[in-house]
């Protein structure tokens, strides 16, 4: 199986937001924003993997900033690591000022993503050949992640966390 670039999984969404889509201070409801991310890291997964994708987890998320009514919104998702059936899934989430169509970075979050055949059973996906230094820099920190999330799990030992162990003992 060909090792594929993030660029090849790459989706941008953009959509405004309305009215329907907001609490009572005028800003983007959380879970409508994770909708649109899931949405967004579902298409990246695919095509990462040319299979049927699940949601397996929801590994962090941060709100930095609240997303006005009538702001312009941009989830950008790419696969970040692939590992035997699973992909991790960053997101950056940015707004354009309505009137200065400045865009800043609203939020960020990453998503775990399986691959499965047919009758849900998963199924291998390609490796991940990142290009670009931030590319590098979220594959590196994508086994860092998931041995952290084993070990909380306890489907790992301590250890064993190889990648953890050389973060924190240098």
């Amino acid at each position: 199986m060909r090792a594929k670039n993030p660029s090849e999984s790459r989706t941008v969404m953009t959509d405004m937001v309305l009215p329907s889509e907001t609490n009572p201070l005028n800003n983007l409801f959380g879970g409508e924003l994770l909708a649109r991310m899931d949405r967004a890291a579902s298409i990246a997964a695919r095509r990462h993997s040319r299979r049927v994708t699940v949601t397996a987890s929801v590994n962090h998320v941060a709100f930095n900033r609240a997303v006005p009514l009538g702001s312009v919104v941009t989830v950008e998702a790419a696969v970040s690591r692939a590992f035997r059936t699973s992909m991790e899934i960053y997101i950056d989430v940015w707004m354009e000022d309505r009137f200065t169509g400045e865009k800043t970075k609203a939020n960020e979050a990453i998503y775990t993503f399986v691959a499965v055949d047919e009758t849900g059973v998963p199924t291998e996906v390609p490796a991940l050949a990142p290009e670009t230094t931030l590319e590098k820099e979220r594959f590196e920190a994508a086994l860092r992640r998931k041995q952290l999330s084993l070990v909380l799990a306890g489907k790992m030992k301590p250890t064993e966390a190889t990648e953890l162990r050389a973060l924190f003992m240098g």
